[in-house]
C-alpha cells in the first residue's frame, strides 16, 4: 500500500470512528505502529486528523469553514478517482455539460475520455485547465471575481453568464448533504450560481465523498428533491438514501478499488 493510499485509509477510519486507536490502525493497515505514527504526525500538520493519546480523533467541527484546496486534493484521492469514473459514464457524445467547482470537480474533467465530443462549461479555471487541450471539447468559462485556492468565478456576472446556459448535464460541488438540510455550501456568493445551474440543466447530480454526507455548511443550495442524484463513494445514511429515493432521485455509490499491500 502506497503512503497517500495509508493517510486516505487512516482519514477515512477516524471519520467513520470520530477516534481509533494506533493499535486499531496497525491491524487495519498491518503496518508497525511506528509507521502510523509518523502518519499520524503528518496528518496532524496537515489538518487531517488530531492525535491523542494512544491514537488519532477527527477535527473539531468545521463545518463553518472549508478546508484549504490543497488539503482536500490530499484527502481521499482514490474515492474521489472512482467517483469520477462513475460521473463520466453518464455523459454521451455531443452534450453540453457544467462541471462546478472543487477538488471532485477536477477529478471529472480529468477522467472524461479523450473521445469525448461536446461543450464543458464551469466556473472553476482549474477545470478549464484540465480540458483546455482537448481537441473535442469546447471550454466555456464563466467570468467575474477569481476565489483563491479553488479559483472558482462567482459574482454576478458569473450568475448571468450561467442563466443563459441550459446544459444537459451538471456536476455540482457541494459542503455538505443532509436529508432534511438538502445540499449546502461554504461561499455565499456561489450559492446562485449553483441554482441557476440547477434550474437550467436537464440533469444535475451532487459530487460528495462521504466525509460531507451528513454535513450541514453554513449557506443552503437547495434541497434534495431538486437533485436528479448523488454520486459518492460509500452508501450514503439511510436517511438521505430515503430523501433521494422519495423524489424519484439516484445514489450512485462508488467504492474504490482495493490496492494489495
Amino acid at each position: 500500500m502506497l503512503p497517500i493510499e495509508r493517510h486516505e485509509a487512516i482519514i477515512e477510519a477516524v471519520s467513520a470512528a470520530s477516534a481509533v486507536s494506533t493499535d486499531d490502525l496497525v491491524r487495519l493497515l498491518s503496518v508497525s505502529a511506528e509507521t502510523i505514527r509518523r502518519d499520524l504526525a503528518l496528518l496532524e500538520d496537515r489538518g487531517a486528523i488530531r492525535r491523542v493519546h494512544g491514537g488519532a480523533a477527527a477535527v473539531a467541527d468545521r463545518r463553518g469553514s472549508e478546508p484549504s484546496f490543497t488539503e482536500r486534493s490530499l484527502t481521499f484521492h482514490q474515492a474521489k478517482a472512482q467517483m469520477a469514473t462513475t460521473a463520466v459514464r453518464l455523459l454521451q457524445t455531443g452534450q453540453t455539460v457544467v462541471i462546478d467547482i472543487g477538488t471532485t470537480a477536477v477529478a471529472v474533467a480529468r477522467a472524461i475520455p479523450r473521445s469525448f465530443t461536446g461543450t464543458v462549461i464551469t466556473p472553476s479555471l482549474p477545470v478549464a485547465v484540465e480540458l483546455a487541450d482537448r481537441p473535442g471539447i469546447e471550454v466555456l468559462v464563466a467570468g467575474g471575481r477569481v476565489r483563491a485556492g479553488d479559483l472558482a468565478c462567482s459574482n454576478a456576472h458569473a450568475k448571468a453568464f450561467f442563466a443563459d446556459v441550459y446544459a444537459d448535464i451538471a456536476f455540482l460541488g457541494s459542503g455538505g448533504v443532509d436529508a432534511r438540510t438538502g445540499l449546502t455550501d461554504f461561499h455565499l456568493d456561489e450559492v446562485d450560481i449553483r441554482r441557476t445551474i440547477i434550474a437550467n440543466s436537464s440533469r444535475s447530480y451532487i459530487l460528495a465523498d462521504s466525509s460531507k454526507l451528513g454535513q450541514v455548511a453554513p449557506y443552503r443550495v437547495c434541497g434534495l428533491s431538486e437533485i436528479d442524484g448523488l454520486i459518492t463513494d460509500k452508501t450514503p445514511p439511510p436517511s438521505i438514501a430515503a430523501a433521494f429515493e422519495e423524489t424519484g432521485g439516484v445514489v450512485l455509490s462508488a467504492r474504490p478499488a482495493k490496492q494489495a499491500d
